[in-house]
């Protein structure tokens, strides 16, 4: 009996996914042989004219298929020509040639799923003065398009989906993910309270650093920034410091959490901080690396031990150089983006997935079982 989709799979990925979505195809393949599909992806260049303008063009007919678009909106490396020159893609490019791959759908899908791992202009979610409402208007564009449903991760304010009440908007955390990477890669990590804390850089990571202190069962602690507000630098107030509230750090590993990595002075400043707070070691759980400045800063705070491992996703993109750095671990979520289409694509709900409690404990049971063999040992 065949199995009951909503419609026929197809998934799209935009320049610069090509890698994340031939490992998607792969377990989507591997899951289902029966249907004997040789590829759910489908092609949809966006070729360029000699003065930057571009259209799309798609390689089949998706009428009435369920269509899933993977796109890295953040993804300098790739480039194009323009008047002779070469011309990395900013994220505006890169969301306009979503909108024109929407374009040539026409309507004619059954269901557009976007999957936008880090949010365009999700840091502008918000309006303190005569600012534009960015991230707001996207939604709303996309939606227009005919998009059903927007599926992002660790969105930096996930009330930007009051824009689109009546739209579907999912904001996905890989703490499981993060959890399960940190414990293959360091094992001898402690998860007991009085080894191990998690931190949070600032005021808007708390959210997320409550969930991994409520599933791990450790105790945390915050930084929260003191800006000066009578100043505006590079369009925001600059931090004067950080101030620490929390336990005692002394002689404890310590887990920084938050959504990103853009120039890194403040994980760094506030990973110092620790050290002199008497923290053991340090790792940095970061969704998105993006390393806007390079890694030079990261290698010198390496080499002077203050820190130990930087865990960043592979949901953007990573320059060769930083996947050689030896503190940086790339926690790879190919699997679960597979997992989250396959289960759309049969209609059912992601609820199991975008909550991961009983997988977290069943991993912290495995691997304190293993810590107390050794400790026996």
């Amino acid at each position: 009996m065949k199995e009951s989709l909503y419609g026929e799979l197809s998934v799209i990925g935009m320049r610069g996914c090509e890698q994340f979505v031939e490992q998607v195809d792969s377990y989507l393949r591997e899951w289902r042989r029966h249907d004997g599909e040789s590829s759910f992806l489908v092609d949809a260049p966006c070729p360029r004219f000699g003065d930057g303008e571009a259209k799309c063009v798609l390689s089949k007919s998706l009428r009435g298929h369920d269509v899933y678009i993977i796109c890295d909106i953040f993804n300098y490396g790739v480039t194009y020509q323009m008047y002779g020159m070469t011309i990395p893609m900013s994220p505006d490019e890169h969301f306009q040639d979503l909108k024109r791959i929407l374009g040539a759908i026409a309507g004619k899908a059954r269901r557009v799923s976007v999957i936008m791992p880090m949010l365009y202009e999700g840091r502008q979610d918000k309006r303190s003065s005569r600012e534009s409402l960015d991230c707001a208007i996207a939604l709303q564009e996309l939606v227009s398009m005919g998009v059903t449903n927007i599926i992002t991760f660790d969105v930096h304010n996930s009330c930007v989906q009051n824009a689109i009440p009546l739209s579907g908007f999912d904001n996905v955390r890989p703490t499981y993910q993060m959890i399960k990477a940190l414990v293959r890669n360091v094992p001898d990590i402690s998860f007991s309270p009085d080894d191990t804390m998690i931190i949070a850089p600032d005021e808007g990571a708390m959210q997320r650093c409550m969930y991994f202190s409520s599933v791990l069962g450790i105790d945390i602690g915050m930084f929260y920034k003191r800006r000066n507000y009578a100043t505006i630098v590079n369009g925001r107030n600059p931090i004067e410091a950080h101030e620490y509230l929390g336990r005692d750090l002394n002689g404890k590993d310590v887990i920084i959490v938050d959504d990103m990595i853009a120039s890194g002075d403040s994980i760094l400043d506030v990973a110092v901080q620790l050290k002199e707070k008497g923290a053991k070691r340090i790792f940095i759980f970061e969704t998105f690396g993006l390393f806007t400045e390079g890694c030079k800063k990261f290698d010198d705070a390496y080499a002077k031990g203050i820190f130990d491992r930087i865990f960043t996703t592979n949901l953007v993109y990573r320059t060769p150089d930083l996947l050689s750095k030896e503190w940086y671990v790339e926690v790879n979520m190919c699997k679960y983006v597979s997992y989250i289409i396959d289960t759309l694509n049969h209609d059912e709900t992601i609820s199991n997935l975008l909550n991961p409690v009983k997988r977290i404990h069943a991993l912290l049971d495995k691997h304190n079982a293993i810590l107390e063999s050794n400790t026996e040992k």
